[in-house]
């Protein structure tokens, strides 16, 4: 019995026992967690979802945290004196599979909070509020002074422009 199931954004192939290397749980070593994400499993006759099986579920175990092997990754142009090189290290998760089944755990249905009724509130008559007119600022010396100065300036106009003469053909010899 196998099943195909989304952890963490990829898909693995897994079966009862099977440990798998995935990217980073937030879960403590230790813990068990559970993934409803299952794509298609075959028990005697194949399932397969659409997009996932209702009811299926997949748990497993979170045995360590680690890191995966280094990878280099080099970069070159020939003849630009272009070179980069970079490592990296991805987070991974060993999480070994407990149990593949088609039919989800019963959940504890949380106890309903009483429900009470709501009393109709009293409309109580509200007086429109009249909106106060802004108050004007009274002006500074500063604003007063420099308005008096603008408005005893007169504005000037400047001349017309000119339009070129027109040149004077001289006759042909």
């Amino acid at each position: 019995m196998y099943a195909i199931v989304e952890i963490a954004g990829q898909q693995f192939k897994v079966a009862k026992d099977q440990k798998v290397f995935v990217h980073r749980l937030q879960d403590k070593e230790g813990s068990k967690v559970s993934f409803d994400n299952v794509l298609l499993m075959d028990d005697g006759k194949i399932t397969i979802g659409a997009p996932a099986i209702k009811g299926a579920v997949v748990t497993a175990t979170v045995l360590s945290h680690l890191k995966g092997d280094k990878v280099i990754v080099f970069k070159k142009k020939r003849r630009k004196g272009y070179i980069k090189k970079n490592g990296h290290r991805q987070f991974l998760t060993e999480i070994q599979i407990d149990s593949i089944s088609t039919k989800a755990p019963a959940k504890k249905a949380a106890p309903k909070k009483e429900e009470k009724p709501v009393e109709a509130k009293k409309e109580t008559a509200k007086k429109p509020v009249a909106k106060k007119a802004p108050v004007k600022k009274a002006a500074t010396k500063e604003k007063v002074e420099t308005t008096k100065k603008t408005a005893t300036k007169k504005t000037a106009t400047k001349p017309a422009a000119k339009k070129p003469a027109a040149k004077k053909e001289s006759p042909k010899k």
